[in-house]
């Protein structure tokens, strides 16, 4: 096992073979750790976060986003970085994506590990929650009474001059364009929307994650509904992707499998700071897809799924493999494995969602599995469906538009 050890030298000594330790440098705390990272660029390529921050706190506040360059390491050795009361921003994003940059370059070998006890965790009072769709409120609880349904909590709400919609920056980690990317040994806490969300990123590997990431947060005593509080997200073009042993609650599915364009007739681009993803939500081809994907030992509870996959029109989610899903539906709602999606655009054409394969998995809710696509080449196995209902699979479409999708001991228990 390598060891990381970080020693605190002046500013005109050399990182060639240390990581860099953001407590060496002056400012506030996202300062610091930018300028470690701007060292290890140029050095030894690894950035140490300890838990002790030398202004006599463990926790390091984060006022923006910590851009991430390729080509970079960071540990983070026993700390909590929280997002401030004053962020409107993730919490990490991939330097190559952000607002205004309308054609991203490639970034490569992403990584970010925890040691001990690393969290991750959102502001005490998030500025805004939810995803671009979603309009901001300081009571959504009252407006949803309203028949207000799209909206969100956030202390920005009815401020002049401050966006009153959210958007991608309220994704904790948002990485998009990056070849290699790896997590490890990381709990996340409150994030302001989604938690984990990958877009065009080919070779993600994420383990050993905790995420609790519920739909309400409490400020001054209330309970406020903050929506889209998802675990983790793939996104067009995702490809060769590991995700393993995650467990913890979520206020919205727990990964989602999204290969959408819920308004094919209005033009898109990279970096606009309206939309719910950073880079543009348009399937241009099969470098689109969503394949090559691996999940397996995930234990969660929310109202809503374990897995959903969800595509729309032409694009493509293929060759996915599931083994060993644990699902508790709060309230009996939903299912642990969704596959379809409508509300999303277009109705995914026949075939264009394939070779998915679904084994030991346990869950309850109002079905084991839901299927709403014409699916092909899709096999379930070893299932145990626990919930209400007399069936493990609810199929909202006639199953003769199917093509090859077999169940094998994927039963209803008592």
């Amino acid at each position: 096992m390598t060891t990381f050890q970080s020693v605190a030298v002046g500013r005109g000594e050399s990182w060639k073979y240390q990581p860099v330790n953001p407590n060496s440098f002056d400012g506030t705390d996202t300062e610091r750790i930018i300028q470690a990272i701007e060292i290890a660029k140029t050095s030894s390529q690894v950035v140490r976060i300890p838990k002790e921050n030398t202004n006599g706190t463990n926790i390091w506040m984060i006022d923006s986003a910590l851009l991430l360059p390729g080509n970079i390491t960071l540990i983070l050795d026993n700390c909590t970085l929280q997002l401030s009361d004053k962020s409107r921003d993730n919490l990490f994003r991939s330097d190559n994506v952000g607002a205004g940059i309308t054609h991203p370059r490639w970034n490569e070998n992403i990584r970010i590990y925890g040691v001990g006890n690393a969290v991750l965790r959102g502001a005490t009072n998030p500025r805004a929650t939810g995803d671009g769709a979603r309009k901001l409120s300081l009571n959504p609880q009252r407006e949803q009474e309203k028949g207000n349904w799209r909206v969100s909590y956030g202390s920005d709400a009815g401020k002049p001059g401050l966006k009153q919609t959210g958007d991608w920056r309220n994704i904790m980690v948002l990485i998009g364009y990056v070849r290699g990317f790896s997590l490890k040994n990381v709990r996340f806490e409150n994030a302001h929307g989604w938690t984990i969300s990958f877009e065009r990123t080919v070779g993600i590997d994420v383990s050993d994650v905790t995420i609790f990431n519920q739909e309400f947060v409490t400020v001054g005593g209330q309970q406020l509904m903050t929506a889209n509080k998802d675990g983790i997200n793939l996104r067009q073009g995702c490809k060769n992707v590991r995700i393993d042993n995650i467990s913890g609650i979520t206020g919205d599915d727990f990964i989602a499998l999204s290969n959408l364009d819920t308004a094919p007739d209005i033009p898109k681009k990279h970096g606009e700071i309206d939309r719910s993803m950073v880079s543009a939500s348009r399937w241009y081809g099969p470098e689109d897809d969503i394949e090559q994907v691996v999940i397996t030992n995930i234990s969660c509870e929310n109202r809503y799924r374990a897995v959903a996959i969800r595509a729309s029109d032409r694009a493509g989610i293929h060759h996915v493999f599931l083994n060993g899903v644990i699902f508790r539906a709060r309230e009996d709602r939903y299912e642990a494995l969704l596959i379809g999606g409508r509300g999303y655009g277009k109705e995914s054409l026949p075939g264009k969602i394939h070779s998915i394969q679904a084994m030991n998995i346990m869950g309850n809710g109002q079905s084991l599995l839901r299927i709403q696509a014409k699916i092909a080449n899709c096999h379930f196995m070893n299932g145990m469906y626990t919930g209400p209902n007399e069936h493990a699979t609810l199929y909202e479409i006639d199953l003769a538009e199917t093509s090859n999708v077999t169940e094998n001991a994927w039963l209803k228990v008592r």
